[in-house]
């Protein structure tokens, strides 16, 4: 990835986090500071934050790399609103930045904290082994990351990332969106070109080979129900989602790619997510990680200038999610 080792993620979106705190109050966004001096940005559990909060941490969550919008549709009958996302970085944006992939946790029992970390701050403080296949790590003075959940993260945790990080407690902002909120629902959905770049990943597609893409879901219903809001914010993109990506290879290579990305390619399609993860009694590890996709996806060849379509829009289970 040496054509993007210049561009720093931190940087980035350091002006788009001050944005969020410069507008917290027309954003309805709760701006606070722990005890040890890290900024915490509440989207939404005590503070009622919004769409247009969830569409700009959505943009941090990409490292600044990434354009995320609303849009009208009609092709929709219920459900008209969707969420647009475009990246000329697809790889820095999607992969090193807005991709969940640092685990953090402090404490054990039922008082344990479990999230998953998103954001500029997985590259200076994640050892995700990803980073070294990047050959990506950003060194910074002042970062953020993004974590879904429904409470204020421990002063423990918190320390821990800056530490990790190599920042001082103060230049480390943690903004948090749950599930059920609608900034969380904004910045969940708008990770369908991410899950696109993730399973090309894990299909073992050269990354250097993606140079550009764009993606588009439904904007579904929130719940205040955790498992209802987490079916129907990943179904959004397992039974609506479109990509589209811009690709360096062969026609062979790229029809491969495009046939083997959707959904609808995996053994637990067919049923809204929350049924499938009852099914296996509610252990993400159970289920096939290559349903985790857009439902329909469009591969073009810069080589030779054809596009390969595969997959499928499913209204029928999105209504079943949304209802």
């Amino acid at each position: 990835m040496s054509k993007n080792t210049n561009l720093s993620l931190n940087k980035l979106t350091a002006p788009l986090v001050e944005n969020l705190i410069v507008n917290a109050e027309s954003l309805r966004l709760d701006v606070s500071n722990l005890n040890d001096g890290t900024r915490i940005i509440d989207a939404g559990i005590n503070a009622i934050g919004g769409i247009e909060a969830g569409r700009l941490i959505a943009e941090i969550c990409m490292g600044g790399l990434g354009v995320v919008k609303l849009r009208a549709s009609t092709n929709f009958h219920h459900w008209s609103w969707h969420v647009d996302v475009h990246s000329s970085n697809p790889v820095m944006a999607c992969l090193a930045s807005q991709y969940a992939g640092w685990s953090l946790s402090h404490g054990e029992g039922k008082d344990a904290f479990h999230a998953l970390g998103s954001g500029p701050a997985r590259t200076s403080g994640s050892n995700e082994p990803l980073f070294d296949e990047l050959k990506y790590h950003d060194s910074t003075s002042k970062t953020c990351i993004v974590i879904e959940v429904d409470r204020i993260p421990p002063v423990e945790l918190t320390s821990k990332i800056a530490k990790m990080c190599n920042v001082q407690n103060n230049e480390l902002t943690v903004i948090l969106t749950p599930t059920s909120s609608l900034a969380g629902t904004v910045q969940i959905i708008s990770r369908v070109l991410e899950t696109s770049l993730h399973k090309a990943h894990e299909l073992h597609f050269p990354l250097e080979n993606i140079i550009d893409g764009a993606g588009s879901a439904p904007l579904c219903p929130p719940s205040n129900d955790f498992l209802t809001a987490m079916s129907r914010t990943n179904d959004s993109i397992l039974f609506a989602g479109q990509i589209q990506l811009f690709v360096e290879a062969t026609d062979e290579d790229a029809e491969e790619l495009a046939n083997a990305l959707p959904s609808s390619t995996s053994k637990d399609y067919g049923k809204p997510f929350g049924e499938i993860f009852k099914d296996v009694n509610y252990d993400f590890y159970k289920i096939d990680p290559m349903l985790f996709s857009p439902a329909k996806v469009s591969v073009s060849s810069l080589t030779t200038g054809h596009t390969f379509h595969a997959g499928k829009i499913d209204l029928d289970l999105l209504d079943k999610s949304y209802s």
